[in-house]
């Protein structure tokens, strides 16, 4: 039997994956928890009744409309329920790293994770599993370590500088930052402050830094004024994704890598030079570096990177590291 939750979650993803209004009866026949046994007329429709009274009550904007063919509907308008881009202030973002904890309570990460799941599986873009959750123990693909968060934190709210490890395509490197604050954007969390490598404004990802450490003076830190986090953040990432428009060159072994074939504008034959293996080069515009290095992770050995060499460089480097994990 259908859960109450589950069956709400199963409701929202439907109607956010409708291109339309959709029909009683057609949530009735597809949405599980509606079609189970016993879940016949008046009882369904009493049960769908208190469904969307709650989904009003939780905020999530139900709209009703007529569809095609003349029946009443309902829909959940993406747009409409996304979230807007979210900067925290230093009280905000310490509740919001204590609540993340809850998350790894394992009721609350099975729905969570659950309802990710019938998201993707519906068709609708969600974010990936490194962008959705802090993840306990230093997981390398997360919005970051639960205790570098915490680390960040603390030291944001007492005003000192930290020094921390920051992992990029070249290695590891030891940084030093006056933190100002931290905020999202595209799914993923950075941190803001003044570099003293740099003596420069910088901004970093949080899943990248570890072993931070606080030092110094509490309210040593002065965070200038009218300093927006948001902005720095938003412009930060609008020069990381300053490739985009361009495309890359990647070989894919024959019959294989179906995932990148798939988003490839071009596919010319040709032989992998250092193996002798049969394959195909494809042509490929890059809209995010970072999501077109885990579509072609995620191909293995059937997959080589032949350019730009900025993301040859980061491919090599990410499995490097995941080497380093499984060794």
């Amino acid at each position: 039997m259908t859960t109450k939750n589950e069956r709400i979650v199963n409701l929202v993803v439907c109607l956010m994956a409708a291109r339309g209004f959709v029909s009683a009866e057609y949530l009735r026949r597809n949405v599980q928890g509606y079609n189970d046994a016993g879940q016949q007329g008046d009882t369904f429709k009493r049960m769908l009744e208190r469904d969307k009274a709650e989904l009003r009550e939780m905020g999530i904007p139900l709209e009703t409309g007529v569809n095609p063919t003349g029946e009443e509907g309902y829909r959940i308008d993406p747009e409409q329920y996304a979230l807007p881009e979210i900067t925290l202030d230093r009280a905000e973002a310490a509740a919001v790293a204590a609540a993340s904890a809850v998350w790894h309570e394992p009721s609350v990460a099975t729905v969570f994770q659950t309802a990710v799941l019938k998201l993707q599986a519906a068709g609708i873009e969600v974010a990936p599993d490194d962008e959705l959750a802090v993840a306990h123990g230093g997981a390398s693909r997360s919005l970051g370590d639960e205790r570098t968060i915490t680390a960040l934190l603390s030291a944001i709210d007492a005003a000192r500088p930290v020094h921390f490890t920051h992992r990029t395509s070249r290695g590891k490197h030891e940084r030093t930052l006056e933190p100002w604050g931290i905020g999202s954007n595209g799914g993923r969390w950075y941190v803001v402050g003044r570099d003293w490598d740099r003596d420069a404004t910088r901004t970093f990802r949080i899943s990248r830094i570890t072993d931070v450490a606080a030092f110094g003076d509490a309210g040593s830190v002065q965070v200038p004024a009218n300093v927006s986090i948001s902005s720095i953040i938003a412009e930060a990432v609008e020069r990381a994704a300053g490739d985009a428009g361009s495309t890359a060159q990647v070989w894919v072994a024959a019959n294989r890598a179906h995932g990148l074939r798939r988003i490839a504008s071009s596919a010319t034959p040709q032989t992998l030079a250092s193996t002798g293996e049969p394959g195909d080069v494809l042509t490929i515009n890059i809209s995010s570096q970072s999501g077109l290095r885990r579509v072609i992770l995620g191909a293995g050995p059937d997959a080589v990177v032949l350019s730009p060499d900025e993301l040859r460089r980061d491919v090599i480097a990410d499995l490097d590291q995941l080497m380093e994990i499984q060794s």
